[in-house]
């Protein structure tokens, strides 16, 4: 069965239950079902959509895409996300890469693809607005109910990663992936068909997709879409909407934190709050556990789908700090540079393996070569495990600083700089150095109204950590430039550094 059949059973089994909710409007899991099977239907008889084609979707999140999702799973079709923060050429790449050949569009992108369409091959533009093609490929049509021609194995998804290396590449998810993803999140959060689940996250990216929003179909949840992640909004539906599972980023949970009715805001309505996507200092996590709000971090990446590791509800407030265990269809492990597992407390990288690991990179067998090795997943984040098996992530094993032979984890200076009250953000560069190879930069961004400056961040190591740890030298910046998961892009950053051009 493909991963349609979840919509088609809530549908026959509780109709009227509020599928999405988005802006104004309700679209039941009866109503639901029918856009898909009409969008389904549309793909094969109207665009002559076949098994394997890949179908783009440049736009914010909406009910469209997740329409469109699921006719991809029932018709074959191969969905490709983009990524609406990129640039015209990054778009052309993705799309000439995954060899898109039917791409819809919002209207907010139209000037956007214009720029680019007379180099693209796609056999249809499909994008409302005047002269265009409508949605209507979307809307419910009487009696559609196109046969499903694809399972489990089927590839769905290839989804690019965020690119904090460099060029992106386009990870392929079968439709067995998400399926055993939704099951994981569904034992990660107890889910039940009784949840509100809140998606401020983009869903052109795994994190935003199926943390919570396509579980949460899998379980027969309520989800509300928010079209961008607006603190304003944000605040608001937790007020009025009252959501009981929600995932914020760490540069989200900041900005809740900084808003004017944090001080009162009832959060008593959230079982959890996920976030993850990056190293979260605690000082974040402890500002909502001190508020009752059970905070779980969740590991994994675009190829893993993404849940591989998480923390449980019941563990939030004791295991602070920690990524948690495996999840419930994922194993882990902490390997040396040989592959053999390290016992608890030992550094190494963090690999993992099951059924929601990605199949391989779009074309691209020498990547995946890199990262699939006997079956296991090399993430490339360094971290350990301790006595009872909870992982901790340390940092990536391409930001690691090596200098004059000692290894040196930028993580550890970060938690230091995330202690600072008067440092917004912060992140550790390794420069290079004719006597030690590399040494460690901090590039700082001022909290407004703070004067510290470099003699103030370098004190800040004194008596904390060793003295070949600390930083040489410390950069103001204005920001830190980020992926839309709030990644820190390291490498543009080494890069500025390295040609002497200073800060981002």
């Amino acid at each position: 069965m493909d991963i349609s059949g979840w919509i088609e059973r809530w549908a026959d089994a509780a109709p009227d239950r509020v599928a999405i909710r988005f802006e104004d409007a309700e679209i039941s899991y009866g109503a639901l079902r029918d856009r898909i099977r009409a969008a389904a239907a549309a793909l094969g008889a109207r665009y002559g959509v076949r098994p394997g084609d890949r179908i783009g979707f440049l736009g914010y999140n909406s009910p469209e895409f997740i329409v469109l999702l699921f006719a991809c799973a029932r018709s074959g079709a191969i969905m490709v996300p983009l990524n609406w923060r990129l640039a015209p050429p990054e778009h052309k790449f993705i799309l000439d890469d995954a060899g898109v050949s039917v791409l819809f569009a919002e209207p907010e992108f139209f000037d956007h693809i214009d720029r680019i369409r007379e180099e693209l091959s796609c056999r249809h533009f499909i994008a409302s607005g005047e002269g265009r093609v409508g949605w209507d490929a979307f809307a419910p049509s009487p009696g559609a109910n196109p046969d499903s021609i694809a399972g489990p194995d089927d590839p769905l998804l290839i989804v690019y990663t965020s690119g904090t290396t460099g060029t992106p590449k386009g990870a392929v998810l079968n439709q067995n992936a998400l399926g055993h993803n939704a099951l994981n999140s569904v034992a990660a959060h107890d889910m039940k068909s009784s949840d509100v689940v809140l998606v401020g996250l983009p869903m052109f990216h795994v994190g935003g997709m199926n943390i919570l929003a396509t579980p949460a179909l899998y379980a027969g949840a309520t989800v509300i879409l928010q079209r961008r992640f607006d603190p304003d909004a944000t605040v608001s539906a937790i007020n009025e909407a009252r959501p009981t599972l929600l995932t914020l980023v760490p540069a989200m949970l900041q900005a809740i934190l900084d808003h004017p009715d944090w001080p009162t805001l009832d959060l008593g309505c959230l079982r959890c709050l996920d976030t993850g996507s990056t190293t979260v200092p605690l000082p974040l996590l402890r500002a909502f556990l001190d508020r009752g709000v059970p905070v779980i971090q969740v590991y994994g990446s675009t190829e893993t789908a993404p849940i591989a590791i998480h923390q449980r509800i019941d563990e939030a407030w004791s295991t602070a700090g920690s990524t948690g265990k495996p999840a419930l269809h994922c194993e882990a492990r902490i390997v040396g540079p040989n592959g053999d597992e390290l016992p608890p407390g030992e550094k190494g990288e963090i690999v993992v393996r099951g059924a929601n690991v990605m199949t391989g990179y779009w074309n691209n067998p020498g990547a995946t070569a890199e990262v699939m090795r006997d079956g296991w997943f090399h993430t490339g984040d360094v971290g350990h495990a301790d006595a009872d098996g909870n992982f901790y992530v340390d940092d990536r094993i391409k930001d690691v600083i090596i200098s004059g032979s000692e290894n040196i984890y930028p993580a550890e200076l970060e938690n230091v700089l995330d202690g600072c009250v008067e440092i917004a953000e912060a992140a550790v560069i390794g420069r290079s150095d004719a006597r030690w190879g590399e040494v460690p930069v901090a590039v700082v961004v001022r909290r407004a109204g703070a004067d510290i400056d470099r003699d103030g961040v370098l004190a800040l190591f004194d008596d904390r950590l060793a003295r070949y740890k600390r930083p040489r030298d410390v950069v103001f910046v204005d920001a830190l430039p980020r992926n839309v998961m709030g990644k820190i892009l390291k490498f543009e950053i080494r890069a500025r550094l390295d040609t002497g051009r200073g800060g981002p």
